[in-house]
């Protein structure tokens, strides 16, 4: 499930010595949203989440894969971490991203300043205490997050299961550690798994561990005592392991069970399993069980796709197709009309999240995806930005799907190490089919964030003219919930068409937020500071075909969040769905060092890990910007809440 570093605790020693003399219930997206009064603004003067106008400079870029996701900074090169680990174990380190070697081939270390590592770490979204950061659940009125983490480094390695409780989604309280590598079946490492919560209100959890030998086996583990809400104690079954790499399947190439879902055909249950074959075609195994002890390899893959590699993390569950039904699915409702199921695999070659909407088989376990040229790896994502090792579970009292992602660093693993955490979770997103396109879902923060909100402003009704860049003045800008409308005035842009469609046009190639275009870039910045040598944007591209048809692309550039170069900085982004009579919207949550983009009401999102030197604390601000040369914008609704800290801490009794 959903590996993660973690952070020191507010008020820890210095991090390293000064080196500037700074100071320091959830429902459909577009109904029954909780409304959080906002004030009315002004503009001071004549802009989640990542240049522009004559400002901007040009920056070099190469296709990041896909064409569509990663941009980096000129004279670079992107190299794994000199001191890597995982891999070799057979697992994605799920760690630090590799560090940049500039031009020379010596890694260039840039001066953080406690100020600056300090100021990273975020306010409402969930962290450990400090290092490196499986399986939610609800039990007995409170929400569970069970979190890989190694206790003794900001690196991966010693992989134990960390444990917090929520009673909203948002404010986590952490618990004693879950689970110890302290068997030779987990010994070095209790990595990710699932609960399921049976009919009489058992909860098993199947975990993958690594022996002795590195080999991945499953392994289950119950709570010690069920009447404690908390579930502070976990048994290891005697049993254990209750699955082991079966014949033709890699002794590491075994790993992170489902949740269980009982199939209607014979009312067992079945869980499935990620892995890979000889020709690198990705594959999710199944699995048949009455008692979680034992179990039958069914003859028939759920699902596989070649060319794909490693599956990790698959999660397979149902969508409702109805526009009526509001609420998400449990695991086992049965397919049938009115019901689809989602499949997604985390692809261990180019660590992103993968999704594909099917059908799935009771009868043979078998699922197949409506669109096969969009299957699992090969077409849409949860997320273009920095997401994987997603995890959903089914939460009975909002009635709704909820959706985490792990979100690694993007600096160096020294910058990690010197700040002593390292990655964090994204915020909670329901996760829905969009019953309006059918072919893709729709993710969406969880309504509790709206209770973070404060003191809100609202700027409705600017324009915002080719080549200009607004300034908004809303105080503090490092924590925030940014709500905005655009209406587009293409007319200027009739008649002429210089670009071949959406072939002609991609986040990754195109410039980013600095590469003028007809119809595009134009959207926000956020943690820029005034003189705008640092800013992060988020925008939409526009692009008209020969048919006259338009495109829209939502992206998100990172070139310009940082005056750091031991980074690694995107470009990232894809299409997103706009049907007809639809105004472009956009939702950005700040926080600190990480930027979540959700355009269209969640069709497509984006999250980004960003470290500014300058824009930050009371010098972070936001703008809106145009940098297209043919259409006027209109901010026709935008309103900017500051978000409260979460207050993340320690459960006491």
């Amino acid at each position: 499930m959903i590996p993660a570093i973690s952070p020191m605790m507010d008020g820890a020693a210095p991090l390293l010595p000064e080196t500037s003399p700074e100071s320091r219930q959830q429902r459909d997206p577009e109904r029954g949203k909780r409304r959080t009064p906002v004030l009315p603004a002004v503009v001071a003067s004549a802009v989640v989440l990542l240049g522009l106008a004559a400002l901007f400079l040009v920056y070099g870029f190469h296709d990041g894969g896909d064409g569509r996701a990663a941009v980096l900074a000129p004279g670079t090169v992107e190299v794994a971490a000199s001191s890597s680990r995982g891999v070799v174990e057979g697992v994605s380190e799920k760690s630090t991203t590799p560090a940049l070697r500039l031009g020379g081939g010596a890694v260039r270390d840039y001066a953080w300043t406690n100020s600056m590592l300090s100021w990273q770490r975020t306010a409402f979204h969930f962290q450990p205490p400090n290092n490196w950061m499986n399986g939610p659940l609800y039990y007995k009125g409170w929400y569970h997050l069970f979190y890989q983490w190694n206790p003794d480094s900001a690196v991966w390695g010693n992989i134990t299961w960390g444990h917090a409780v929520s009673r909203d989604l948002i404010h986590w309280l952490h618990l004693p550690l879950a689970m110890v590598p302290d068997h030779w079946y987990d010994i070095n490492g209790v990595w990710t798994g699932s609960a399921t919560q049976l009919p009489d209100g058992r909860i098993v959890m199947l975990y993958t561990g690594a022996t002795e030998e590195s080999v991945q086996v499953q392994n289950l583990a119950e709570p010690a005592d069920p009447n404690d809400p908390l579930l502070r104690e976990w048994s290891k079954a005697e049993a254990n392991p209750v699955l082991v790499p079966p014949p033709g399947i890699g002794l590491t190439d075994f790993r992170d069970p489902t949740t269980a879902w009982r199939n209607p055909a014979d009312s067992a249950w079945r869980i499935t399993i990620g892995s890979k074959d000889r020709d690198h075609a990705g594959l999710a195994l199944v699995y048949k069980t009455e008692d979680f002890l034992h179990y039958d390899l069914l003859p028939t893959l759920l699902h596989v796709v070649k060319g794909t590699g490693m599956w990790e993390c698959v999660d397979l569950y149902p969508v409702s197709t109805s526009p009526a039904v509001e609420d998400g699915l449990e695991t086992s409702t049965p397919p049938g009309p009115g019901v689809k199921h989602v499949l997604k695999a985390s692809l261990d070659d180019d660590r992103n999240d993968y999704y594909a909407i099917g059908t799935y088989d009771g009868e043979t376990d078998t699922w197949t995806p409506d669109n096969a040229d969009i299957d699992v790896g090969i077409g849409l994502r949860y997320d273009y930005g920095k997401f994987y090792a997603s995890k959903t579970f089914y939460d009975p009292v909002g009635r709704r799907r909820v959706l985490w992602g792990w979100i690694g660093e993007t600096d160096s693993e020294r910058a990690d190490i010197l700040k002593g955490w390292a990655s964090l979770q994204s915020i909670p997103r329901i996760v829905m089919l969009d019953t309006k396109t059918g072919s893709n879902l729709l993710q969406w923060p969880v309504v509790e964030v709206e209770n973070l909100r404060m003191r809100g402003k609202s700027f409705d009704g600017l324009d915002v003219s080719p080549g200009s860049v607004v300034p908004l003045d809303v105080g503090k800008a490092t924590q925030l919930d940014i709500e905005a409308v655009f209406e587009v005035d293409t007319s200027a842009a009739d008649g002429v068409v210089t670009e071949a469609g959406a072939a002609a046009y991609s986040c990754g190639t195109g410039g980013g937020a600095v590469g003028r275009g007809l119809m595009g870039p134009f959207g926000l910045l956020v943690l820029a500071d005034d003189q705008l040598s640092e800013r992060t944007a988020v925008f939409f591209y526009l692009v008209k075909g020969v048919d006259g048809n338009l495109t829209t692309f939502f992206c998100q550039d990172e070139l310009r969040s940082s005056k750091a170069n031991d980074l690694v900085k995107r470009v990232y982004g894809s299409l997103v769905p706009v049907l007809d009579g639809e105004n472009l919207s956009i939702r950005i949550l700040v926080d600190h060092s990480i930027v979540e983009g959700f355009a269209q009401g969640g069709r497509t999102c984006i999250t980004s890990r960003v470290y500014p030197t300058k824009a930050i604390y009371e010098s972070a601000k936001i703008f809106l910007f145009n940098n297209a040369t043919n259409v006027r914008v209109t901010a026709k609704s935008l309103k900017i809440w500051e978000l409260n800290s979460a207050y993340i801490r320690p459960y006491v009794n």
